[in-house]
């Protein structure tokens, strides 16, 4: 088949980085094509060369880049164009969405100017005539009230309508090529179930080729027509979705599709100690934010009961803005309560004061949703694991504190030589690993995780899951695991609660609440979870269309 026939034609491409450390060798001769019309999923762990192979169709990878083979977009080889050229293709014939919509919109414009700013990039458009086109494409990807909002700045949106706002920038000069860069990886499970139907209406009204980057194998199911699967730089296997699903015929392939969390509703075995005074008791719980310049104040919780005991992982699940962080902030004492009753470790956590919570605070381990960022860049991450023993005074210094540290590193599966290095020596697996050792330094009696494996792929995933089942049953911590995704609730929680909205709208076991859910909200959470089966996806669709 010609180039001129396909949406994207890459033919024996390598990508070699320059590094301080020696070539990095990214991507080792590959070939691929999308067709018309065609949504083609490249899949893989993190490092396997998917986003170095996407950035190529833009001209986007750095100087430090060697780039052979040709990439055809539209009929045009990307490598050999002028920067201006490839400025000219950028949005017009090709256009990408980012992983992250908050990084890829500037807070200070408007989100009608930053659509207007590419149209006007692009060609003589008048003010008046990119501010109707805005509209116009705020209303096609689903913004409500199109004509007042334009005129709002990105803060103002959540996060699956900034998403939306981001396709709609890439839509606004028709491109035929969209790259769609793991597009709802930061998404609750309700709002990529409507990202991913407004990338399949794209699809069909625009009939734009779409080349979808993910780890998410339910996403793949749910949205692809076809699959590439790359490892370590190499393309281990390319095959129609169903096809890849049903009969995988690499070793790689089966693996990852092995370690894609299933909802298989396990009731957990778990035996309550007899008399235990719960961890966390909450009673009509209530938390708000006050307002600014007269404002009123915003509540963010309201009415929620709750408890955690002793040696249970209570599984928090809802959607972004439900509340979730702010329950498991707030039971870190890191924001206040407001209103009703919240017991931690026999702390009232309503009026508290700072020298009351001190001396429990050794008691409470924290793991963050991005390990990255909770690290201090500057220090290795020995002296990361043993800051909270620095600070509670169980050890001195940081040489007292090694053998501790490498204890807690091989607990969670790391070398112990690994607290020699600092946190961007670390892949992302490795790093929540390690955020994992420094929670349980001071032997916590509950642990509170916020979406700790949500910015991970599949396969590390996987790891992270298994280790945190391995170590809460050998320590026998309390846990509030807060996520969006119900498959992984599913393989860990002895109980699960539902929040919607400040409110809890169901909680109980696992197994009964995700098996038999009474509430609407329930169900249609567990509805757009999207699972790892075409056929299977495509008739739970429909029937969440019919709810």
């Amino acid at each position: 088949m010609s180039a001129e026939r396909l949406a994207v034609d890459i033919r024996d491409l390598d990508v070699t980085f320059a590094t301080d450390g020696g070539d990095v060798h990214a991507v080792h001769g590959i070939s691929l094509d999308v067709r018309d019309r065609e949504v083609l999923a490249i899949v893989g762990e993190s490092g396997s060369g998917k986003t170095v192979t996407a950035r190529t169709l833009l001209g986007l990878l750095p100087e430090t880049a060697t780039t052979t083979g040709a990439v055809y977009v539209n009929g045009t080889d990307v490598i050999s164009l002028s920067a201006q050229r490839l400025r000219q293709l950028r949005g017009s014939e090709a256009a990408m969405i980012f992983q992250e919509p908050m990084t890829a919109l500037n807070p200070v414009y408007t989100i009608g100017w930053q659509i207007a700013e590419g149209l006007r990039a692009h060609g003589r458009v008048s003010k008046k005539e990119a501010r109707r086109r805005a509209i116009e494409i705020l209303g096609k990807v689903g913004i409500p009230d199109p004509e007042r909002r334009v005129d709002d700045y990105p803060h103002q949106f959540s996060g699956g309508q900034k998403q939306r706002i981001v396709i709609a920038q890439a839509l606004c000069l028709d491109p035929k090529v969209l790259i769609a860069d793991e597009p709802t990886t930061a998404l609750d499970v309700t709002v990529q179930a409507e990202i991913l139907d407004l990338l399949r209406r794209v699809r069909d009204e625009f009939g734009t080729a779409i080349v979808l980057i993910t780890h998410n194998m339910g996403v793949v199911a749910d949205l692809a027509d076809r699959v590439t699967v790359m490892y370590r730089g190499d393309i281990v296997e390319t095959a129609p979705v169903a096809e890849l699903f049903a009969s995988p015929r690499a070793d790689y392939t089966r693996t990852l599709l092995a370690a894609v969390p299933r909802l298989e509703i396990a009731d957990r075995a778990w035996r309550e100690p007899e008399d235990a005074t719960p961890v966390v008791r909450a009673r009509g719980m209530e938390i708000e934010y006050p307002g600014r310049f007269g404002r009123g104040g915003f509540r963010a919780v309201t009415g929620v009961d709750f408890e955690i005991r002793p040696g249970e992982v209570l599984g928090l699940v809802g959607e972004s803005g439900s509340g979730k962080s702010t329950i498991g902030r707030a039971i870190g004492g890191l924001t206040a309560v407001t209103g009703g009753s919240l017991d931690v470790l026999g702390v009232e956590m309503n009026g508290v004061r700072e020298r009351d919570l001190r001396p429990r605070r050794k008691d409470i381990g924290f793991v963050f949703q991005d390990p990255a960022s909770s690290f201090n860049p500057l220090l290795t991450i020995g002296a990361c694991v043993a800051e909270p023993l620095i600070v509670h005074g169980v050890a001195r210094d940081e040489d007292a504190a090694r053998d501790r540290v490498v204890e807690l590193l091989e607990a969670v599966r790391l070398p112990g030589a690994f607290a020699d290095r600092f946190p961007h020596e670390l892949s992302g697996g490795q790093r929540q690993r390690a955020s994992l050792a420094r929670a349980l330094a001071l032997d916590p009696a509950l642990l509170i995780a916020d979406e700790p494996t949500s910015a991970l792929d599949v396969s590390v995933q996987a790891t992270v899951l298994d280790l945190f089942t391995e170590l809460q049953e050998r320590f026998g911590f309390a846990c509030l695991f807060i996520t969006h995704d119900l498959a992984v609730v599913d393989l860990l929680a002895h109980r699960v609660a539902v929040l919607h909205r400040g409110e809890i709208v169901e909680q109980g076991r696992t197994a009964d609440v995700l098996g038999s859910p009474q509430d609407p909200y329930t169900r249609r959470l567990i509805a757009s979870l999207p699972v790892p089966d075409p056929a299977e996806q495509a008739r739970r669709r429909t029937e969440r269309h019919n709810m």
